[in-house]
């Protein structure tokens, strides 16, 4: 970690998780602090965090971080009018392709040395080439209105979640048991292999190793912005999993009696990869934070840190893949026909479209559900960020 960074003044981070077409929630909690914060406010994350789709939204922060109101609002913009033509190949040719492809490689050994997935997702390439300025990150870390900008992606070979950052000369790289951050100059590469879910997308070759999504292995999803420097931290999750005292559990369903089908048991190794580590890592931060608080300082063991590192979470207070049932006929035709067979397109298979439903109506009830979790914690944000006496502006995200 940067032995650089002040003690007097907190260093805000902010995490963005992975998970697919889940990300587009987090354009909507991104869309009720650019309300809480005052006209013209500099960035208010020196450090910027993410992994999978959370990468690309960090990044797209980054870019824009001169301007950071605008780059929230550029990034709302594109999330309200995704389609999943703009992130995979939904169309029949496209769909046959790629089909054919993966079983002509997993059943005969056809094209070993290209790498192949149930999608191709090479849209998503062109979105990034045309909506990313990456020399705005390199502008913002100059003027100092950004410290550091990260994504993790998972080395196939190594076995390592690897952290490509740029930021300050000053942040040395970290090594640690399957974790390390190195420095680099981002690029679209780096984000097309973060957001690599494995067998879904392709994975990509950076230098001499081909990296998938990061949350594969990131069993520490919060240090990389402690490596960076960030002394108190911000978590969007995705998880769709309702926590708190005003969250009512409903009695579990009785079970059906039949076999899971193959969306159902993919839907639960998502979530295990995207979800699982976060909440996991939050929970031992704040385990943490609870002893550091109970141990006199003096008696505290020497691994055991002083430094407090405030922790706010924002996730979803409804069910993600109760909003995907609800949207899976918006999927194109090609693609309902491709995940049929699964039992995708079935309600009990929705967690796997949770995260693939790039489509306008999904995404922006989850932007929408983002604000408004957002605003339901605006005492805390503005606490969190130093906003108590801000005004807040008009809701930039029209209702749906």
């Amino acid at each position: 970690m940067d032995a650089s960074a002040a003690h007097s003044k907190p260093v805000t981070g902010l995490i963005l998780s992975g998970g697919g077409s889940r990300a587009a929630y987090q354009v909507g909690v991104l869309g009720a602090i650019a309300d809480l914060l005052p006209d013209a406010a500099r960035n208010p994350f020196p450090v910027i965090v993410g992994t999978s789709a959370g990468a690309v939204n960090a990044v797209g922060l980054a870019c824009g971080a001169m301007h950071f109101t605008q780059a929230i609002h550029r990034l709302i913009g594109v999330w309200q009018n995704f389609h999943c033509g703009r992130v995979y190949r939904s169309d029949w040719p496209g769909v046959l392709r790629q089909s054919t492809r993966f079983l002509g490689h997993s059943l005969l050994g056809l094209g070993k040395d290209i790498p192949v997935a149930l999608l191709d997702n090479a849209p998503l390439r062109d979105l990034l080439a045309r909506e990313l300025d990456f020399s705005g990150i390199s502008a913002a870390v100059r003027t100092r209105q950004l410290r550091a900008v990260a994504v993790t992606a998972f080395g196939y070979e190594s076995g390592q979640a690897t952290t490509f950052y740029q930021g300050r000369a000053t942040i040395d790289p970290w090594f640690r048991h399957r974790r390390v951050g190195v420095p680099t100059r981002l690029g679209i590469e780096h984000l097309m292999a973060s957001a690599a879910i494995p067998l879904l997308f392709p994975a990509v070759r950076l230098g001499r190793e081909y990296f998938g999504d990061g949350a594969v292995r990131q069993t520490a999803p919060i240090s990389p912005a402690l490596h960076l420097g960030a002394s108190r931290v911000l978590v969007v999750g995705v998880s769709g999993n309702p926590v708190g005292p005003d969250v009512r559990l409903e009695a579990p369903q009785p079970p059906a009696g039949r076999p899971p089908t193959l969306a159902q048991i993919g839907g639960h190794l998502l979530n295990s990869t995207f979800i699982d580590n976060l909440e996991s890592d939050i929970e031992l931060l704040e385990r943490i934070n609870h002893m550091s608080r109970a141990i006199e300082p003096d008696a505290r063991p020497r691994n055991l840190s002083s430094e407090q590192v405030d922790v706010l979470v924002i996730s979803p207070s409804r069910p993600l893949d109760e909003i995907a049932a609800r949207h899976r006929r918006e999927m194109p035709r090609a693609i309902r026909t491709f995940l049929r067979g699964p039992g995708a397109t079935r309600a009990s298979g929705a967690g796997v479209l949770s995260y693939l439903l790039f489509e306008p109506g999904y995404c922006n009830e989850l932007i929408e559900l983002g604000y408004q979790d957002a605003m339901a914690k605006r005492g805390d944000l503005q606490r969190f960020l130093g906003l108590e006496s801000a005004p807040v502006r008009p809701q930039t995200i029209p209702a749906i």
